[in-house]
């Protein structure tokens, strides 16, 4: 069965190199077997089994989230209330949510991150990655990425989040990179380490990453968030797929990154929660890194599900424009996951957005505002907004 989605005011695609968005106006999208059998013109499209007008509706690709932290029990509001009110913030809130997660049974771990995840077809995401790091012990994390596994192909292992309370740290460490590791090993595809002040240092999270390298786990990295430890050349060195937060960054660190494969991925919500300064997206595009927007969903810095307001913010907040800010929030986000879509190339995946709105721009010209009319993944539809 083919279907025509006719009456599209505007409908952008995404193109291979970063920022590049062409526009097509008074446009169509034909889908057949959960694949795009093209996108342009109306006045182009081929006759298909069924068609569904739009009503001038937009059509934008399906944002892909590379960062979220879906799998935690309990919430930190008094924590953001203190932070705004004038307390710093640091690494160490992360153990306020381990401890309610190790409580947290299967059942309420995995209901809690559905409940997330329909929240982002909400907000037009259509692909996601799901972090483990909020168990730091084996059962934890083990229970932790079983859950992720189930609901998405793109698991991360975050064991190296930060030391939980009681553990020595070389005894942690050992146990990242051994124990826990081979225990997770089936369930994730990737492994990751914050490096940062209150974290893990270099020299730590090198360790971590060959480990995880070498038990066949990929490369990706928080980074840099709070202050600058100098993992950069390390992340480029070792393929890291993506470098995210990313908000202290030296001119030497901006050389390194231009034209290595290593995605930066900016969280304009960890910002925006923890009221720190915002990277300066604009002179990383200038530099020539591909840059990638996700929510990083989490309790603590970043509890959004809302992809539309982080391009909002990245667009106001980080100099970029709302094209760029779009790519990056759907190709970007691929490109950090090193897997396809963000794209309505034909023979993609049909995962699209309509928007209630003439164009992609009103993402950003219309903060706040719930835009996203209906989300389809593989041409099926996941959310309607009544």
């Amino acid at each position: 069965m083919s279907t025509l989605y006719k009456g599209i005011s505007s409908l952008a695609l995404t193109g291979e190199k970063f920022g590049d968005v062409l526009v097509v106006e008074n446009a169509a999208l034909a889908v057949v077997d959960g694949k795009v059998l093209y996108a342009g013109p109306a006045s182009k499209a081929p006759a298909c089994d069924q068609e569904i007008d739009l009503g001038g509706k937009s059509v934008i690709p399906g944002f892909v989230d590379s960062h979220a932290h879906l799998i935690f029990a309990g919430e930190r509001s008094e924590e953001f209330s203190s932070r705004i009110t004038g307390k710093p913030y640091a690494a160490g809130g992360i153990r306020t949510t381990v401890r309610a997660t190790r409580a947290a049974s299967d059942e309420e771990l995995k209901a809690n991150a559905e409940k997330l995840i329909a929240e982002f077809y909400a907000s037009g995401i259509t692909q996601f990655e799901i972090k483990g790091g909020y168990g730091l012990d084996v059962e934890t994390e083990l229970r932790s990425m079983k859950i992720a596994a189930e609901l998405t192909p793109h698991t991360t292992f975050l064991g190296a989040h930060v030391v939980p309370e009681g553990v020595e740290r070389a005894d942690y460490i050992k146990s990242v990179t051994g124990e826990m590791l081979q225990a997770i090993r089936p369930y994730a595809k990737w492994i990751d380490v914050f490096c940062d002040q209150g974290a893990f240092s270099v020299e730590e999270t090198k360790q971590i990453l060959e480990a995880g390298t070498a038990a066949g786990l990929k490369p990706r990295l928080h980074a840099n968030q709070i202050a600058n430890l100098g993992v950069i050349p390390l992340a480029v060195e070792m393929d890291c797929a993506s470098v995210d937060h990313a908000t202290h960054l030296s001119a030497e660190d901006i050389a390194v990154l231009s034209g290595s494969n290593t995605v930066v991925t900016l969280l304009p919500g960890a910002e925006f929660s923890t009221k720190s300064p915002y990277p300066d997206g604009r002179r990383l595009a200038s530099a020539g890194i591909t840059l990638a927007i996700a929510t990083d969903c989490n309790p603590g810095s970043s509890y959004t599900t809302s992809m539309p307001f982080c391009i909002a913010v990245a667009v106001r907040e980080m100099g970029l424009s709302p094209e760029q800010a779009l790519w990056a929030a759907t190709r970007g986000g691929a490109k950090a996951l090193r897997t396809e879509g963000g794209s309505l190339e034909v023979g993609a995946s049909a995962d699209f957005v309509v928007l209630d709105a003439p164009s992609h721009v009103f993402l950003s010209y219309r903060p706040g505002v719930q835009l996203v009319s209906q989300t389809y993944i593989a041409g099926r539809r996941v959310f309607e907004r009544q």
